[in-house]
C-alpha cells in the first residue's frame, strides 16, 4: 500500500510516447522510485498531489481528476469494493488540514504529450525560471510563500492550453438560450422529466411518449446510456423531440467520450436547435453488461466537460485555441448527489461544477427531504444558491423489486420508512399505487422549498413512463407548465 495514499494501486504506471534521451528516462525512474512507494503514482505528467492533500487521484478506477463521481461512499469504491473511494479520502483529509478551498480549481484532463513523463524536471525548470534565490527568500516569507509555491506548481498541473481556475465564471450571453431557462429565470417552478431511450431502431414508442408529456413539462431529458448499457443515443432522442416540437435535454456522459468528440457534438447538437446540455461523467462500466468497455480511465469528467463547453460558448474558441466563427449557443446543466457522501463534500463539489459553468442541476433521486434540506444549507454557506437553478429528482417507486434496488445504488437514500411501506403494499399487491402515493407526497414536502433553493422537479420514471402525467396532475403541477 502507498504511504500517502489510502488505498492499493490501481494500474501500473504509465509510459512515454515519445523517445527519451537518457536523462530524461533516468530521471522518470528516479521520481517512480520516490513517488510510486508513497503515492501510488502513475506518471501522469501533470501532477496533482499539491492540490490533492498528497493523496493521487490516479487512484480512482475512472481516473477522476476533479473530484468524487455521484457514487462516492465513505466505505468503498462502487467500481471496486474491496478499496476505499480515493476521492473521498482526498476531500477528508483536506478538510481536516483546512485546505478543501484547492479542491475547487478545475484542473486538466491528462495531457497525452506529458503522460509518462516525469514531472520533477518540469518543476526544477520553473524555479529556473524564477531563480533559485528568489524561490528560496519566497518560500522563507510568509507574505511570498503560497504565490511562490504556485509559481513552482502552477505551470505543471494547468498547461497552457487548459488554464484552470477557482473562480466563479457567469455566462457570457444575456437573453435566455432555452425555453426552459426563459421559465426558471422568469422564476417560474418548472418540471422536467427523462424518457428512457429505446433499446431498437424503432421511434413509435418514443415518439408517443413525447407526445404524452409534451404538455405537462418544460423539457424532456434523455439519458446517455444509464447504467451504461447500450440504447438509442440521447442526440438521437432530442433530434425526434425537436420534431415533435417539445424542448429537449441533450445528456452527455464523459464515459465514452473523449475531448475531442465532445467539441464537435456540441457543435452538430447546436446546429440542429438542442439548447439544453446536461454533462455528467456517467454510471462505471463497471455495471454494463459483458463484455465490457474500457473501464481502467476515463479522457474527461463531468467538471472538465462543463469547462470546455463553457469556454466554447462564451469564448468561441476550441480546446487548442482555433476560434469558432459562430459559437453553439446553450444552457449548461450538471448532476447533483444530495446524499452520496459528506454534505459538506458534495456542497464543495456542486460548487466547483457552478464555477465551470453548471446553470442548472438535476438531482438524484430525493426520498429524505430533510436530508435535502441540510445539503441546501452547505450550498447557502458556500454562495451556490443563487448562481445556479436546481431540479429536484423524484422517481416512482414501481414496486418492491425496485425498492431493493435503490437500497443498493450509491448516491441515493431510500429511508427504511419507505422500504417498509413497500413491503407492506406488496404484501397487499398495491406496490405501484403505493409507489405513486410516496412520489406525490415527496413533491409535495419538495414544494415548500420554493423559491427557497429549490426551482423546479425533475421526474424520472425509470422506464414507467406513462405514469408521468398522472404525477403531474396529481401533485398540482400542470397548471405551472
Amino acid at each position: 500500500m502507498p504511504g500517502f495514499t489510502p488505498g492499493r494501486r490501481w494500474q501500473p504506471p504509465y509510459l512515454p510516447f515519445q523517445k527519451e534521451t537518457f536523462g530524461e528516462r533516468a530521471l522518470r525512474v528516479l521520481e517512480y522510485s520516490v513517488k510510486g512507494p508513497l503515492f501510488g503514482c502513475r506518471m501522469c505528467g501533470n501532477c496533482l498531489l499539491q492540490e490533492t492533500a498528497l493523496i493521487c487521484p490516479m487512484e480512482c478506477p475512472k481516473g477522476l481528476r476533479n473530484g468524487p463521481c455521484g457514487g462516492s461512499t465513505p466505505e468503498y469504491c462502487y467500481v471496486d469494493k474491496s478499496r476505499p473511494c480515493v476521492w473521498y479520502k482526498i476531500y477528508e483529509r483536506a478538510f481536516t488540514w483546512g485546505r478543501e478551498d484547492l479542491l475547487l480549481e478545475v484542473l486538466s484532463p491528462l495531457d497525452w504529450e506529458q503522460v509518462g513523463k516525469d514531472s520533477w524536471g518540469a518543476i526544477f525548470r520553473n524555479i529556473g525560471k524564477l531563480g533559485v534565490r528568489n524561490v528560496v527568500k519566497g518560500l522563507l516569507s510568509k507574505e511570498t510563500r503560497a504565490q511562490t509555491w504556485d509559481g513552482i506548481f502552477r505551470p505543471v498541473r494547468q498547461p497552457d492550453w487548459w488554464k484552470g481556475d477557482s473562480a466563479y465564471h457567469p455566462p457570457a450571453y444575456t437573453a435566455p438560450a432555452s425555453d426552459l431557462e426563459r421559465r426558471l429565470a422568469a422564476g417560474q417552478f418548472v418540471v422536467t422529466c427523462e424518457i428512457t431511450p429505446p433499446l431498437s431502431a424503432s421511434t413509435d414508442k418514443l415518439i408517443h411518449n413525447i407526445e404524452l408529456v409534451k404538455p405537462l413539462v418544460a423539457a424532456v431529458n434523455f439519458t446517455d446510456n444509464q447504467g451504461a448499457n447500450p440504447r438509442m443515443s440521447s442526440w438521437a432522442c432530442c433530434e425526434v423531440a425537436l420534431k415533435q416540437g417539445a424542448e429537449p435535454v441533450l445528456q452527455m456522459s464523459a464515459r465514452n467520450r473523449s475531448r475531442g468528440s465532445l467539441q464537435s457534438e456540441i457543435i452538430g447538437a447546436s446546429a440542429l436547435g438542442v439548447r439544453n446540455v446536461l454533462c455528467v461523467t456517467g454510471d462505471s462500466a463497471k455495471l454494463s453488461p459483458h463484455p465490457r468497455d474500457q473501464m481502467d480511465i476515463n479522457d474527461l469528467d463531468s467538471i472538465q466537460m462543463l469547462w470546455v463547453l463553457r469556454r466554447m460558448r462564451d469564448e468561441g474558441k476550441y480546446l487548442d485555441g482555433r476560434e469558432i466563427k459562430h459559437p453553439p449557443m446553450f444552457f449548461l446543466g450538471a448532476a447533483a448527489s444530495p446524499f452520496s457522501s459528506n454534505p459538506k463534500f458534495q456542497a464543495l463539489r456542486e460548487q466547483k461544477k457552478v464555477n465551470a459553468g453548471a446553470q442548472f442541476f438535476q438531482t438524484n433521486l430525493i426520498f429524505d427531504v430533510n436530508g435535502m434540506e441540510t445539503w441546501l444549507n452547505e450550498l447557502a454557506k458556500r454562495d451556490v444558491l443563487n448562481k445556479v437553478y436546481i431540479l429536484a429528482g423524484v422517481t416512482v417507486v414501481k414496486s418492491l423489486r425496485m425498492a431493493q434496488r435503490l437500497l443498493e445504488i450509491p448516491g441515493v437514500y431510500l429511508p427504511q420508512e419507505v422500504y417498509r411501506r413497500m413491503e407492506a403494499a406488496d404484501r397487499a399487491g398495491k406496490a405501484q399505487e403505493e409507489g405513486i402515493q410516496i412520489a406525490l407526497e415527496t413533491i409535495a414536502k419538495i414544494r415548500k422549498y420554493e423559491k427557497q433553493g429549490i426551482h423546479g422537479i425533475h421526474l424520472m420514471p425509470v422506464g414507467w413512463d406513462e405514469v408521468i402525467p398522472r404525477i403531474v396532475t396529481e401533485a398540482g403541477l400542470a397548471s405551472s407548465q
